[in-house]
């Protein structure tokens, strides 16, 4: 039995001494970098400072206007693409930017990238809407109140702001996810590969639903009388934008 163990044991060790350890602790491999190619640089690379109010010609009063909410509702129309197309903000509900917001936006970017290799563009205009605000503990009417402050009405599918250069997606992309939160509307940091693909899926969704029972067909056959109580915006854009 003894002789046994002896004989097994002296196997053991012949095989581990043919046998080669490599040690792979910490070893890691990474991809290759994306080739980027020839990349379009704007003229200036930083943002640039918002004026807080609008310039008017000398000797005119500044206007006062209503809400207008419908400068917020629906979709965007006209700047909802990536012009250098690489990396943005788009925003995927209406709201309201005040001065505070572009300074924000501003600072956390200039902290938080290299402006020698990388740029950023605003797509949105400076603070032009007035609004108005009566001082507190004034009574109801006696017209309309003094202009508190400007503000830019945005529309959901606007692009905010524009990022690109010699940088890949993931190393702007903490940045942009922290400025898009918070925004005073919903917004989301995106890639020209992010809209590519959600403009494939939602075209396929619409070419392959085979569910008869949308929300265009139900509101344009009237089912169950909706007219009778959605909106009148919900006619125009079936229950896809406020």
């Amino acid at each position: 039995m003894l002789q046994a163990c002896r004989n097994a044991g002296r196997m053991l060790l012949s095989t581990l001494k043919s046998t080669s350890v490599t040690q792979t602790a910490g070893l890691k491999t990474f991809p290759p970098p994306i080739k980027l190619g020839e990349i379009e640089y704007p003229e200036r690379y930083k943002l640039k400072v918002m004026e807080k109010v609008p310039q008017f010609p000398p000797g005119m009063r500044a206007p006062k206007m209503q809400k207008r909410l419908r400068y917020m509702r629906g979709p965007e129309n006209l700047h909802n693409f990536l012009m250098y197309k690489q990396f943005g903000i788009i925003a995927t509900g209406g709201g309201r930017l005040k001065h505070s917001h572009f300074e924000m936006i501003r600072m956390k970017l200039l902290r938080n990238l290299d402006f020698n290799k990388i740029f950023a563009i605003w797509r949105v205009d400076a603070p032009w809407q007035p609004v108005t605000k009566k001082g507190l503990g004034h009574r109801m009417g006696a017209g309309k109140g003094s202009i508190d402050h400007y503000v830019t009405p945005i529309k959901a599918g606007r692009v905010i702001i524009e990022i690109g250069g010699n940088c890949e997606y993931f190393e702007v992309k903490r940045v942009l996810e922290r400025i898009a939160f918070i925004l005073p509307f919903k917004a989301m940091a995106v890639s020209q590969e992010i809209l590519d693909e959600e403009k494939a899926k939602n075209q396929w969704l619409e070419e392959n639903n085979k569910h008869l029972w949308t929300w265009k067909y139900m509101v344009q056959n009237n089912m169950i009388g909706c007219h009778n109580w959605i909106s009148p915006f919900d006619k125009k854009w079936f229950n896809r934008y406020l």
